[in-house]
């Protein structure tokens, strides 16, 4: 269930809260070759599935860059901050990939609003997400992501 809020007054109210769970996101091997040719990162581990099957993860994997680039729509889910006039990711402070995404997989993301932080004209918020594989014994992505709003 998304969090909707108001105003940067409203989302300070937030900080330090649970923003819940996103629903589950497939990570096809379509999705995976996409990526593949937006990055020119080819790699047989993700986009050669007989040869993957033989290799260290029994299976291709989602590049670890896509798995985290999927915070995003997976993010838009749990928070929907209205009343400002630009949002704009601002960066990481932090992000490991415990474990593989096979294709085929589904993620969701878990997330909480760590933080938020007085910027000039707006606010900065940090988030702390997992990214979790159905299924999966840990997390496919840790991090903590920061982004902007300006009022």
């Amino acid at each position: 269930m998304t969090v909707t809020v108001n105003g940067i007054d409203e989302l300070k109210k937030l900080a330090g809260s649970e923003l819940g769970t996103s629903a589950w996101l497939d990570v096809t091997q379509e999705r995976i070759d996409t990526f593949a040719d937006a990055t020119g990162d080819h790699q047989w581990i993700h986009v050669d599935p007989e040869r993957a099957a033989e290799g260290p993860f029994g299976a291709p994997i989602a590049h670890g860059y896509l798995t985290l680039s999927l915070f995003i729509p997976l993010f838009t889910e749990l928070l929907d901050v209205q009343g400002v006039t630009t949002k704009v990711n601002y960066g990481l402070n932090k992000v490991r990939f415990p474990a593989p995404v096979k294709a085929g997989s589904r993620i969701r993301l878990v997330g909480r609003l760590a933080e938020v932080a007085e910027v000039p004209g707006g606010v900065q918020i940090t988030v702390d997400g997992t990214i979790e594989t159905e299924g999966g014994s840990k997390p496919a992505a840790v991090l903590q992501s920061l982004s902007r709003f300006y009022a």
